[in-house]
């Protein structure tokens, strides 16, 4: 998502174990539901072409389109995640940041074969 505001860090809590993790989306959490919800009516909408049976090219352009928004909302997840989550455990050092280090180049991984 290209409209997503900074993340802000987050600092670690005196007592981290009582309180919930945050993720780095968290603050735009209503944006990126928003954002779903619009994804999962452009699924229902295809759904609807192909049992309507609407000319191929109309549905392809369709599926076009809904690949392109959920891959915005990946990116945008990716790199909210980059900025907190991996920043973060980075910070902290040690086997930690080297997890979240690996944990994200295995998901863009995925993303490029996607």
């Amino acid at each position: 998502m290209t409209d997503t505001a900074p993340v802000q860090d987050a600092a670690p809590a005196a007592d981290a174990s009582s309180e919930k993790p945050h993720h780095g989306y968290i603050t735009d959490k209503d944006r990126y539901l928003a954002r779903l919800k619009r994804i999962e009516g452009q699924a229902r909408g295809i759904y609807r072409m192909v049992d309507q049976e609407q000319y191929c090219i109309d549905i392809l352009t369709q599926v076009s389109a809904l690949t392109s928004a959920l891959e915005s909302v990946a990116l945008g997840l990716l790199d909210d995640h980059l900025k907190h989550c991996v920043v973060d455990a980075v910070k902290l050092g040690g086997d930690e940041g080297e997890a979240k280090i690996k944990e994200a180049s295995d998901a863009i991984a995925r993303l490029v074969r996607a």
